[in-house]
Parts: structure tokens; C-alpha cells; sequence
């Protein structure tokens, strides 16, 4: 799929030129002439990168910048004409992720483009890799609410896999009786601590090979339970 692009400048010819520039690299190129419009698009569409200049009619780059940084993390490029440091240091500080000072060459930000989408997109492909938990012979498939043990799938209740889950992604943590309650059932749940030793005693039956003597989920006796990496 081709990139998706959106060149905020109100200078046209400066759109037009980085537009062609982009597009002859394959891009898909969108373009805004001011800061709302910037903003309204941003909101509207799904994009890999934004070029924003920072001086803009009706909404400056920065604080176009600062409202989408409230509802998306897509990579922004900061183009200013202006040289010095603090601008630049503005630009970071509101969310941007680089910036090019005006005069530019075009080779140069279209090298900005591909690196950080690259960065972006390994930073995604991670992220996705992470849902996947694998310790052991024991696989947590985040996504689908799926657990493994080696090729066998093991059946949990929707309860037994939140535990499951909070104590797998906090290794070695001791979390009390209580504090298990509040997490996974919630403040105004009116059961009591009980119901949390009935859950560990079902999960050890379900994902142990040998539940009186535990792999995965410890007790601390007279604390709480941890998962053991």
C-alpha cells in the first residue's frame, strides 16, 4: 500500500512542488492550506506522515501539532523557514518527531519521510509481536483471549484469563487477594477474596501440569499470588 501523505503549507508552490516530488515516489499525497483544514483532515484520515509548517493561517503548526497529538501519534515533520533553536525545540516539545528548516531539499525530506515511517512501522510490527506472549510451553494470544499450552489449547473463563493476563505481563509481581478483586472484578463487585482463590485453584488445574506443586502462578504465602517467568 502506498504511503499516505499530508503536505500542510500555505504556500502553494511549496505543496506543489514536495506533492509532485512525493507522488513520483509513489506516495499518496494530501494537502491542507491552513491550520484548521489541517486539523479537520487529520482528524477525518488515517495518515502515515504529516509535513506541517509551523506559520499558518487561522491555526499556527504548533498548535496543530498539540490538538492532534490529543487523538492520533502519526509521525509529524515540522517545516519552519525560521533558523533558530527554539522553534525547533518548540516543534519536539508539542509532539513533532523532526523538522526541516526552509530553505530544504526535497531529497533530504523525502529521506526524513521513508526513515521514520520505517521507524514507525518496525515500532508497529512490535507492538503487534508483543501480543503474542510465549513462556515456556505457555502461549498468551492476547487478541483472541487464547491460551496454549505446547500445541494444546487450554479453555479459560473470561475471568480466569484476565488473571491469567495481568499476572503474565507483571512477572514476579505479588499481587494480594485484594487487590486481584479490585483489579479483574472491579470496586463494587460484592463477592469476596474467595472468589480469587477459586479462580487461581481452577487456572493451576487448567494450565499446570502439576497444580499442587505450580510452574506458572505461585502463592506468597500469607501475601498474594505472582506469576514466575
Amino acid at each position: 500500500m502506498a504511503n499516505k501523505v499530508l503536505v500542510v503549507d500555505d504556500e502553494k508552490l511549496i505543496v506543489k512542488g514536495i506533492r509532485f516530488s512525493l507522488e513520483q515516489d509513489g506516495m499518496e499525497v494530501s494537502c491542507a492550506y491552513d491550520g484548521e483544514e489541517a486539523l479537520n483532515m487529520a482528524r477525518e484520515n488515517d495518515y502515515d506522515i504529516i509535513l506541517l509548517d509551523l506559520m499558518l493561517p487561522k491555526m499556527s503548526g504548533l498548535e496543530v501539532c498539540q490538538q492532534v497529538r490529543e487523538f492520533s501519534n502519526v509521525p509529524i515533520i515540522m517545516l519552519t523557514a525560521k533558523g533558530e533553536d527554539m522553534d525547533k525545540i518548540m516543534g519536539l516539545e508539542y509532539g513533532a518527531d523532526d523538522y526541516v528548516t526552509k530553505p530544504f531539499n526535497i531529497l533530504e525530506v523525502k529521506a526524513r519521510i521513508k526513515a521514520i515511517i520505517r521507524r514507525t512501522r518496525r515500532s508497529e510490527r512490535k507492538e503487534e509481536q508483543e501480543k503474542i506472549i510465549e513462556i515456556a510451553d505457555l502461549r498468551l494470544d492476547c487478541d483472541s483471549r487464547r491460551v496454549y499450552i505446547g500445541d494444546r489449547e487450554v479453555n479459560l473463563t473470561a475471568k480466569e484469563f484476565d488473571v491469567l493476563q495481568l499476572l503474565v505481563f507483571n512477572p514476579n509481581k505479588v499481587y494480594s487477594r485484594e487487590n486481584l478483586l479490585n483489579i479483574v472484578w472491579g470496586y463494587e463487585y460484592p463477592g469476596d477474596v474467595r472468589t480469587v482463590d477459586v479462580h487461581i485453584r481452577r487456572l493451576r488445574e487448567k494450565i499446570e501440569s502439576n497444580p499442587s506443586d505450580p510452574r506458572y502462578v505461585h502463592t506468597k504465602w500469607g501475601v498474594g499470588y505472582y506469576f514466575q517467568a
